[in-house]
């Protein structure tokens, strides 16, 4: 067990990890606001930045004290997932448009 484990207990600890994704959380959607420039903030990108990467060593802190870790398993089907889901989406789309640009020029 790590010193905040051992100090503050098990379930303590997964009550502070579930803030920390929070506080990330909020952190991450304030980069998305900076970065779109559409609902202004005082907080720069530099502070969002410097802000994202403290509550993510937040969490990793406390996932490490539960002895959390990633799996490259996950992480792999994960991303072939999203690769998967990606190209489908984008298939389909050029699909309907080509079907919509056939369905006018046979109008002609």
């Amino acid at each position: 067990m790590g010193y905040m484990l051992d100090h503050i207990g098990e379930p303590a600890m997964y009550e502070q990890m579930a803030e920390e994704c929070v506080e990330l959380a909020k952190a991450a959607l304030k980069m998305a606001r900076i970065e779109r420039g559409e609902n202004p903030t005082p907080v720069t990108a530099s502070e969002m930045h410097d802000a994202i990467i403290e509550e993510y060593t937040d969490i990793v802190n406390c996932a490490n004290e539960l002895e959390i870790h990633s799996s490259p398993t996950i992480a792999k089907y994960k991303m072939e997932r999203f690769k998967t889901r990606w190209e489908e989406a984008h298939y389909s789309l050029r699909s309907l448009e080509g079907l919509k640009e056939f369905l006018e020029d046979s109008k002609l």
